[in-house]
């Protein structure tokens, strides 16, 4: 009798524990559907598309954990595709008005080259002849350069424009690994190849000085060109007003420089919006989010399809090579050598467009990929649209495509190979009193000695070195191989602007690296016309996550990621690079096609 009430106790509580599982899925799936029922319904005549720029600028809208939202408090990424998409369905939408931009304090921007493909969507949208407006307290250099297109910018009369140029300030960790009895052992192949540096300098090499002056000013110079022409000022004012400091101006300077057009409160500005929609006063204005517009843009249609794959963050072998961050994106092996594996063999697919935005990563990594992208052009047109960044492992998997778009702005080349493995002898054993012994059958058994913590116990013998070295010089070797095959020129002019020397889009053009200046619209017209298509659509990949797998995502990870990010600003990709390269089990995994830290300041 006592088994038997156990087993009817654990009956109900297993039933109780099901239901409400069950009602949970069912308020979540409500939830979704409301949800999407208001987006259909969102779009109203006279609707105005409201774009708040907010939070971090991010290729793809993310797959939301349902639950996400009681555990996060930050701002959601704003997903590229969603904003071009809705502002392309806004120009041809007779039921949208106009744009409004609202700049938020929190907008943390993006790569330049993200932003200017962004600003240009907004630009070819006005060539439909409907308006623009921009309202913020505080506009960002970013965020100055997206809304210096709109036909009113305004600012509160307490606020601020933040105009002063582009700079960077690298971090060099070299002292401090030394107090700490940290040695990072370096080889590699590249004049310019200065992701190295913090490691093993305190001050940038006159190289990386070179290159970094180069792209920052050829970035500057297209934003300067863009900004003039819409604000109507020229280029050396520009220059001046930036050398002024804007941010600690009065605001009536922005409007006397031609910066903003008016000053008002948030309330004012509303008024204006009333006005640009005739009006009356206190009306209500019919705004609409990006997600509704989005949901009811004409992606096209036809039998043939144009695949988008979207190849975006650091490029690992396993994504648990990432070990900071359960959110951010990474290009995996194997999961991406399977997605284009079934794009070759879709039959629907007639043409493949590749959407790179990396810095790089693993050298072998970036070999398998670079293999998969040969075999699907075998089968089919394949074009890649680069976006903030397509250098080092990033321009690796590109540069076998049939043809390369870049923007302007973009980041790429970087073409050189490193390896860096730490050693930690001084710290493992004068330090923290550590001992190791060996017994081993062969020279070089004990390659690269014990290690723990990913740090190395004992330095590299001249043996060691000179075979990790060799290592390198053959992966560089390959690299080149691969650019010169695929752009179609020699070794010898391959290395001579790669080197690991980091270019803009338009840069990279001029030296045969790039084939056009164009965003992600260019090159899927340019892979629909290589495969003799009139009419096609375009699906993106990899598809979205479905609701059981959002429901299964590490939430509690993206929590805590999202507290790091906050906290750390500027220095979290720092920290996770730092973090990733000393996760490393083993030598052979220490070779590297990646660029430098970010240095750009918005």
């Amino acid at each position: 009798m006592k088994d038997f009430l156990k087993y009817v106790f654990a009956t109900v509580v297993g039933l109780g524990l099901a239901m409400l599982v069950a009602t949970v899925l069912v308020v979540v799936s409500l939830a979704g559907m409301t949800a999407s029922e208001q987006a259909a319904q969102g779009v109203r005549k006279g609707s105005v598309l409201r774009i708040v720029l907010a939070g971090e600028l991010s290729e793809r809208v993310p797959a939301d954990n349902p639950f996400a939202q009681f555990m996060a408090n930050g701002e959601a990424p704003l997903g590229l595709d969603e904003l071009t998409a809705a502002i392309s369905e806004a120009a041809s939408n007779k039921k949208v008005e106009g744009i409004y931009l609202e700049v938020a304090t929190s907008f943390a921007g993006g790569t330049p080259a993200m932003l200017q493909e962004l600003r240009q969507a907004l630009v070819d949208y006005k060539e439909s002849g409907k308006w623009i407006m921009a309202y913020g307290d505080v506009y960002s250099q970013g965020a100055y350069y997206l809304a210096s297109v709109a036909d009113k910018v305004v600012v509160n009369p307490s606020g601020v424009v933040d105009w002063h140029g582009l700079g960077g300030v690298p971090v060099f960790f070299t002292d401090m690994m030394r107090k700490a009895g940290i040695k990072m052992q370096v080889f590699k192949v590249g004049t310019f190849k200065s992701a190295v540096e913090p490691f093993i300098s305190t001050e940038m090499s006159a190289a990386n000085r070179e290159q970094v002056t180069s792209y920052l000013t050829s970035i500057w110079g297209q934003m300067l060109a863009e900004v003039g022409a819409s604000r109507g000022i020229g280029v050396d004012e520009l220059n001046a007003l930036a050398d002024t400091f804007t941010a600690m101006q009065p605001a009536a300077m922005l409007v006397e420089s031609r910066l903003v057009d008016t000053l008002a409160y948030l309330p004012g500005f509303k008024e204006m919006l009333r006005a640009q929609l005739g009006l009356k006063e206190g009306k209500s204005i019919r705004f609409c989010a990006p997600a509704d517009l989005a949901a009811v843009h004409d992606g096209g249609s036809g039998k043939g399809r144009v695949a988008v794959y979207y190849a975006f963050g650091d490029i690992v072998d396993q994504a648990s090579q990432n070990p900071l961050s359960a959110t951010t994106p990474v290009i995996e092996t194997m999961p991406t050598i399977r997605e284009l594996q079934r794009l070759r063999n879709d039959d629907d697919v007639k043409a493949v467009v590749l959407r790179v935005n990396s810095g790089g990563g693993s050298a072998y990594a970036s070999e398998q990929i670079w293999h998969e992208v040969q075999l699907l052009r075998e089968v089919k047109p394949v074009v890649v649209s680069m976006g903030g960044m397509a250098a080092s492992g990033g321009y690796y998997i590109s540069c076998g495509a049939d043809r390369i778009y870049a923007e302007p702005t973009t980041l790429t080349g970087s073409i050189g190979i490193f390896g860096m493995i730490p050693d930690g002898s001084e710290l493992l054993q004068d330090k923290l009193g550590l001992r190791f012994d060996v017994v081993k059958t062969n020279r070089h058994s004990d390659f690269g000695g014990p290690s723990m913590m990913g740090l190395l116990g004992r330095a590299f013998t001249a043996d060691e070195a000179r075979l990790m070295q060799a290592e390198i010089e053959r992966g560089y070797d390959l690299f080149i191989s691969r650019v010169a095959a695929g752009r179609g020129i020699s070794k010898d002019s391959v290395d001579a602007i790669g080197q690991g020397r980091v270019w803009t889009g338009e840069q990279a053009m001029e030296r045969g690296l790039v084939d056009e200046l164009g965003n992600l619209d260019d090159a899927i017209a340019a892979a629909a016309a290589m495969a003799e298509l009139d009419k096609y659509g375009v699906d993106a990949y990899p598809a979205p996550a479905s609701f059981i797998d959002q429901l299964l995502m590490p939430v509690r990870e993206s929590y805590f990621d999202e507290h790091l990010r906050t906290q750390l600003g500027q220095l979290y990709p720092v920290v996770q690079t730092v973090g990733r390269m000393m996760s490393v089990q083993r030598v052979d995994q220490c070779v590297y096609a990646r660029v430098p830290f970010s240095l750009i300041a918005w």
